[in-house]
């Protein structure tokens, strides 16, 4: 019998198809960085690394129905969903500004 805080089985769902969704996201920006030759691209997948870490730290504790002893997973994912945004953000903002050098030039 699993405990009462037990992800029901959409949850579980939801969390394993984001997390796929992510990881192809990554893949074809990778991907796109490599045909368009444009590596800014690939930037932007290693700027999304941090937040597959949150999502990973997130899976992990709802696996183990969210035990005290992983509790450090919360603050991690936390720090890790930080993180993302801001690689994220950095790494958006060199694919738009190249592109707009590139308009001036």
């Amino acid at each position: 019998m699993e405990p009462a805080n037990a992800l029901s089985l959409p949850t579980w769902a939801v969390h394993t198809s984001s997390v796929l969704e992510w990881v192809t996201a990554m893949g074809l920006m990778w991907r796109y960085g490599e045909v368009s030759g444009n590596t800014r691209w690939k930037g932007m997948a290693w700027g999304m690394l941090p937040c597959l870490g949150s999502a990973m730290c997130a899976c992990t504790w709802h696996l183990f129905y969210n035990s005290p002893d992983l509790e450090f997973l919360v603050a991690l994912q936390a720090a890790l969903t930080v993180v993302g945004n801001f690689t994220c953000w950095l790494a958006a903002y060199q694919i738009y500004a190249a592109a707009q050098q590139e308009q001036g030039a």
